[in-house]
């Protein structure tokens, strides 16, 4: 199976696996996320160690009971051969309805099929007020501009 644009990458090629990883995690369809990565692939997801297409499931279904309304927007940072660095921006809110805003960068590494076997996730999150929102579900088509610092 391979999950184009394939590596190595280009300007082009890895902004589009990025808009691709984002489109796919906005769905907070855990099986579907999976299929980007490799059976046996390894994450660092803040200080959790994940293993697996199985794990990856579990963890993402996981995140998501607890993450609700979650909305995603990722920016390519830097990219070389086989690897991706990615900074993004989620907004979600918990169970009793405090929203947050997560602050984050990933590392990336892909295999030949554009698989991503490795992925390490740093993550901060920062209480907002709902007022203070500005993710509202997907990026819609019209929204080009880079994710703020803030």
């Amino acid at each position: 199976m391979t999950r184009p644009p394939l590596p190595p990458f280009t300007a082009e090629t890895a902004a589009r696996k990025v808009q691709a990883a984002e489109d796919a995690w906005n769905t907070r369809d855990p099986h579907r996320v999976a299929l980007a990565y490799t059976p046996d692939s390894v994450w660092r997801n803040r200080d959790q160690f994940v293993s697996g297409r199985d794990q990856i499931v579990g963890f993402l279904t996981r995140k998501w009971e607890r993450e609700q309304d979650y909305a995603l927007r990722k920016s390519l940072w830097a990219f070389i051969d086989d690897r991706i660095a990615v900074r993004f921006q989620y907004e979600w809110h918990d169970a009793e309805g405090q929203w947050w805003r997560s602050y984050g960068n990933e590392l990336w590494q892909f295999t030949p099929e554009g698989l991503m076997s490795r992925r390490e996730a740093s993550i901060n999150d920062v209480r907002i007020t709902e007022a203070d929102r500005r993710l509202f579900g997907p990026r819609p088509a019209t929204e080009t501009d880079p994710i703020p610092l803030r």
